[in-house]
């Protein structure tokens, strides 16, 4: 292992450099050292030579501008004190490291010029004098001119000569104006610098400054009052109170949400976790505002759990908007999804019918919805509600999964919200039922039914009789194993439906609601599935479903 700093310092003649900090402290100089002036006019590279060596100078860095040509860099000129100062129309081009001393990083331009920055011609430039200089800058290049006015004009007709002078013949700069010196006292020398189109000259630099300030103050003073209006147009048409930022969400005041929603008139769904309204904010924009059936949660660890779904962003995740919270009332604000859910497609008659490509598009979609909160978020997010309800459906029939990270955010009236979908057989996984730990293999149990109801447009958890038996998925089941997957796709479409997809589909579905989660693919390993990368083999009747089908008839699931 190489040497560490504070180590000892190598015998075998190796230089070996030490931290600075060492410079500073007394104790670990040689004396001779300790007798350096305390602002000594160097800086210094000081390695540790071994004994009888001691800190011996490997470079020297002037800390006076009067000792090096280029220690004020570009546009910066020496002063008679030996500090560095920017001429007139130039700052500093990196104001933290000139507060330290170093200069060389030079000056910028204030304005840029016309003849750079597209102004309507380049004689907005002007030239401005610098007078009372120590000799000429560094690197002139002679120019043949008759006269002040034809020098003048020379450098004009060059975007990239930023200086001239006329008072040894014509002399140009191009680029960079490096060298600058004051002289304490005569012979002076004057060279005429190139300015932006709004520098003229010191008098008009002063001139203009002033209108500048002026100007300056108006747009102030207008910008101010285009603000305060703009606040009192938010707030009279968008509630009282007011209206915060907290990361990525929007903190609503409840007359915000009130007014927005119509006082919550237009109610759009209600679900276990509490009822939806739809609403408006200024821009015309679309929320879906849902008023949580929360009890006693704490303020302050529901902002914390909100805060954190808000970082949560995927196509295929109905965005978080923004949060209310008055006294008890917890309010979610979230974009509004203009063709409903999903339910209201698959089994309403008054919606249109969906074709078998925008199903096959939306159990992939879901799928990859899913498989982002299990294997791409932080901490995984086991949603714990998947079914029709929860997956809503944008103006180009995207799916996007709602309600996602209830379970965290709800806590243990999380469990009470549940009783509104339990059913023996409905979209719970059977770890549910029987009192087993939760994983996020419960959602691809409830993906694989909702995938079945996706295939024949009607609910899994009906009672209807298929043969001998009453539970849809124990049919389908049966079928996807005989390879008979058509009589299974919704009778609407009249098979009209690509059979290779529709095979896959079925496959992937029974996989999904094996008894033992282990035996249950990942969400990941669904897409593949559905996309094509991974091969679909053959899955196995679930032993539940066998004991079903081998079971008494009379035997009837209950749908919620």
């Amino acid at each position: 292992m190489g040497p560490r700093f504070g180590d000892r310092a190598p015998a075998d003649g190796a230089e070996q450099l030490r931290p600075r900090h060492h410079l500073a402290n007394p104790r670990r100089r040689p004396r001779a050292q300790s007798r350096l002036p305390r602002c000594s006019p160097l800086r210094r590279l000081l390695p540790w030579r071994p004994p009888p060596g001691g800190w011996v100078a490997r470079w020297s860095f002037p800390s006076d501008c009067k000792s090096g040509g280029f220690f004020c860099g570009d546009f910066g000129a020496c002063t008679g004190s030996g500090k560095c100062g920017c001429v007139d129309g130039f700052t500093p081009s990196y104001p933290i490291e000139w507060g330290l001393g170093y200069f060389v990083t030079g000056c910028s331009r204030s304005l840029p010029l016309s003849c750079e920055s597209g102004g309507q011609t380049e004689h907005d430039d002007s030239f401005a004098p610098l007078d009372k200089l120590q000799g000429l800058p560094y690197n002139a290049q002679d120019e043949v001119a008759g006269t002040d006015e034809d020098c003048r004009a020379a450098c004009r007709s060059k975007c990239y000569c930023i200086a001239y002078s006329y008072g040894h013949g014509c002399k140009l700069w191009y680029h960079n104006l490096y060298n600058l010196s004051l002289a304490a006292r005569p012979p002076y020398t004057k060279i005429y610098l190139r300015m932006g189109s709004k520098l003229r000259n010191k008098k008009g630099l002063q001139t203009r400054g002033i209108v500048l300030l002026v100007t300056g103050f108006i747009g102030l003073a207008s910008l101010v009052l285009i603000s305060v209006l703009l606040w009192r147009f938010r707030r009279d048409s968008f509630g009282t109170g007011k209206f915060e930022v907290e990361g990525p969400l929007a903190v609503y005041s409840y007359g915000q949400i009130k007014k927005a929603t119509m006082n919550f008139s237009d109610k759009i769904g209600e679900g276990g976790f509490g009822s939806v309204f739809r609403g408006t904010i200024p821009g015309s924009t679309a929320i879906a505002v849902k008023d949580l059936k929360v009890l006693g949660q704490a303020e302050k660890q529901f902002r914390t759990e909100v805060q954190t779904l808000g970082m949560i962003q995927h196509s295929n995740l109905v965005r978080l908007l923004g949060f209310c919270v008055k006294a008890k009332r917890r309010l979610l604000v979230y974009e509004y999804m203009r063709n409903g859910s999903l339910e209201c497609h698959l089994f309403a008659e008054k919606s249109g019918l969906l074709s078998w490509n925008v199903r096959y598009q939306i159990a992939l979609g879901i799928a990859k919805g899913l498989a982002y909160l299990h294997e791409e978020c932080e901490d995984c997010i086991i949603h714990c509600d998947i079914k029709p309800e929860n997956i809503l459906l944008d103006a180009e029939f995207c799916p996007k999964i709602a309600d996602f990270g209830m379970a965290k955010l709800l806590g243990r009236e999380f469990n009470s919200a549940l009783t509104t979908i339990r059913g023996t057989m409905g979209y719970l996984a059977p770890e549910w039922i029987s009192g087993l730990p939760i994983t996020k293999k419960a959602d691809v149990y409830s993906f694989g039914i909702v995938l079945f109801e996706i295939i024949s447009g009607r609910r899994s958890t009906e009672v209807v009789k298929f043969g001998n038996h009453r539970y849809f998925p124990v049919y389908a089941a049966a079928q996807v194993s005989e390879g008979e997957v058509l009589c299974l796709l919704d009778a609407r479409l009249e098979g009209d439906a690509n059979v290779k997809e529709l095979d896959v589909t079925c496959r992937v579905a029974c996989w999904c609601i094996q008894d033992e989660e282990n035996d249950r693919p990942s969400m990941g390993q669904v897409v593949r599935m559905l996309e094509g990368v991974l091969d679909t083999e053959m899955p196995p009747i679930p032993a539940s479903f066998q004991n079903l089908m081998e079971g008494d008839n009379s035997v009837i699931y209950s749908d919620f």
